[in-house]
């Protein structure tokens, strides 16, 4: 009989998919397309490349989610209702599925769909924060996305947040739409330093963060999924066409790409700085307990977090560590932190 557990965080951009063995060691992690925003059934397409770990006898399933928010979804319910509906077809039956529901604890899909699923919808932070609590005590939890960021304090090894939900999360400053991929330019910032001048930026999605992440060199390519803003190449200098497109001009060669470097560097700098402006507002609750507690980061924009770390004088804890994952799997780990945190709660709850 097969003892893997799978842990799935299926995102409205990303389905992600970490497997334990049964010593509760991470054995694979993987990261696929999933643009939920085009119906359901790409859940099943993105997932087909995975069908083998649905047809093994006697492995569990712990499933969280933050697709149900796509605007494919006429309510957040009914999207939780379609992803599970859709994810136990997958797996052919909900007897070895298990739904995160933080402090409701594991439901079946049959109860976490006729709950409402307030529970269930976007509870994937929920599950990264109170696994690593339980791992490090105190602290920050900083999980910067290809989309968001969540901010989460911890102590005494347990959750700190204030918001509860995507609207209060938002309200509090825990969670921020901001992410190193998919985040266009435009809402990182209105305006850029720009041949001695303040420039304002177009309005419009011509460019990216994954763009800007790009040209400062700080991308990990594997992390960047989804098609670019004009359909195009995913290399430098197609990204600074991209982000001078931004400003209402054309790439003009060497000094051209140079130009959009700077500029990349200058946005890529306010985006740390809006993240920041969250953890200071985080801070001033005083939800982690000492003013030493370290932040741990998670996700493919981590090293935002190890910049912030340095910047405030915090020691600085990547989320691989926590789980013991080596090299060859670390990065992955980190990108897919729920997925991994879903399976790891529901090994020990097993």
């Amino acid at each position: 009989m097969n003892t893997d557990i799978f842990g799935w965080d299926i995102g409205g951009a990303h389905l992600k998919v970490a497997r334990l063995d049964a010593s509760g060691n991470v054995s694979s992690v993987h990261q696929l397309a999933c643009p939920l925003w085009r119906g359901v059934g790409e859940l099943a397409r993105s997932a087909a490349p995975l069908a083998g770990m649905f047809e093994l006898p006697g492995a569990v399933h712990a499933v969280t989610m933050t697709g149900e928010l796509c605007d494919v979804f006429a309510t957040r319910a009914d999207g939780v209702r379609a992803i599970l509906g859709a994810f136990t077809e997958l797996v052919g039956g909900d007897a070895r599925i298990r739904v995160f529901a933080g402090k409701a604890g594991w439901l079946s899909p049959r109860e976490a769909m006729s709950s409402g699923g307030g529970a269930v919808a976007s509870a994937n932070w929920l599950a990264l924060a109170v696994h690593v609590a339980e791992q490090v005590g105190d602290g920050v939890l900083i999980d910067v996305g290809s989309t968001t960021t969540d901010v989460i304090p911890f102590s005494a090894g347990a959750v700190r947040a204030e918001g509860h939900d995507d609207a209060t999360r938002l309200a509090s400053g825990e969670l921020v739409y901001t992410g190193v991929v998919r985040t266009p330019v435009a809402s990182v910032c209105t305006r850029v330093p720009f041949r001695g001048r303040w420039q304002p930026l177009a309005a419009e999605t011509f460019a990216t963060m994954a763009d800007v992440h790009r040209l400062c060199g700080t991308l990990t390519e594997r992390h960047d999924l989804m098609e670019t803003a004009d359909g195009g190449a995913k290399d430098v200098p197609a990204s600074a066409r991209r982000l001078a497109r931004m400003v209402g001009c054309d790439l003009a060669g060497a000094a051209g790409l140079a130009e959009m470097r700077q500029l990349a560097q200058y946005v890529a700098r306010r985006q740390r700085g809006t993240i920041a402006d969250a953890l200071a507002l985080v801070m001033s609750r005083g939800g982690a307990a000492n003013a030493d507690a370290p932040l741990v980061g998670a996700g493919a924009g981590r090293f935002v977090v190890a910049a912030l770390a340095a910047a405030v004088g915090r020691a600085y804890r990547p989320f691989e560590q926590l789980v013991g994952a080596g090299s060859a799997l670390g990065d992955a780990v980190a990108v897919a932190a729920p997925a991994v945190s879903v399976a790891r709660l529901a090994w020990m709850a097993r």
